[in-house]
């Protein structure tokens, strides 16, 4: 997947001669090996200044007490990387947020490194610049084959759209969950952000958004589950 990547983005850069910005959010598990691998394979890239957001660390908590998990016989067991959503308070709390913005970054393509098919589209670039929106998903119709994952849903509370995962769906729910006729779309994970607009909401919400927290049941060692 790395390497594919680190080809997309150098074509994207010759095809357009522009110095588009190439960023791996790397979690404290991932970090050694991608660094290996671009070392080996992509040295130039290794070299520049924002190749690698590093992802906070999150412990894990025990469910019985709500305390942080314990576990001596290999302490970085008790830790694990807080998930996709930890994207933003990382580059408000790595600084990366400021200096891409300091640097005339206005807009960020984010994508999962295995969906190799993510790549920055001119065409949607246009539209989500003279949108004025601060965020916007790339979305696509569910089929049988997508019941399973996380689908788009409309807040009973206030009417806006939120991202469902199966973790927060209660086992009683898990029928409308997995209608694909009732809920029609999964998020890609391709999204497209504002910088500027993201660092105002940021700085006026204590550095943190209010986004769902996912519960994910897991043994404390994942050999044990």
């Amino acid at each position: 997947f790395l390497d594919l990547i680190a080809e997309q983005v150098k074509h994207m850069r010759r095809e357009y001669g522009s110095a588009v910005k190439f960023i791996l959010m790397n979690s404290f598990s991932t970090s050694a090996d991608t660094k290996d691998f671009l070392g080996k394979r992509h040295a130039d890239l290794l070299q520049e200044p924002y190749i690698e957001l590093l992802q906070n660390k999150s412990p894990k908590v025990d469910a019985a007490s709500m305390a942080p998990a314990s576990f001596p016989e290999d302490p970085e067991l008790e830790w694990c990387p807080p998930g996709h959503g930890d994207i933003y308070p990382s580059l408000l709390g790595s600084g990366m947020l400021q200096q891409l913005i300091d640097d005339g970054i206005k807009y960020l393509f984010v994508s999962n490194s295995d969906n190799l098919g993510a790549t920055l589209d001119l065409q949607l670039l246009h539209y989500f610049a003279g949108s004025g929106k601060a965020f916007m998903m790339e979305v696509c119709e569910r089929t049988a084959a997508d019941k399973k994952g996380g689908h788009l849903a409309r807040r009973k509370s206030d009417g806006k759209f939120m991202l469902r995962e199966s973790a927060m769906c209660p086992d009683a729910d898990k029928g409308s969950f997995e209608d694909v006729s009732r809920h029609k779309y999964f998020n890609t994970n391709n999204l497209w952000v504002n910088l500027p607009m993201l660092k105002a909401t940021l700085d006026g919400s204590g550095g943190a958004l209010a986004l769902p927290l996912i519960k994910n049941k897991k043994t404390v060692n994942p050999r044990d589950s």
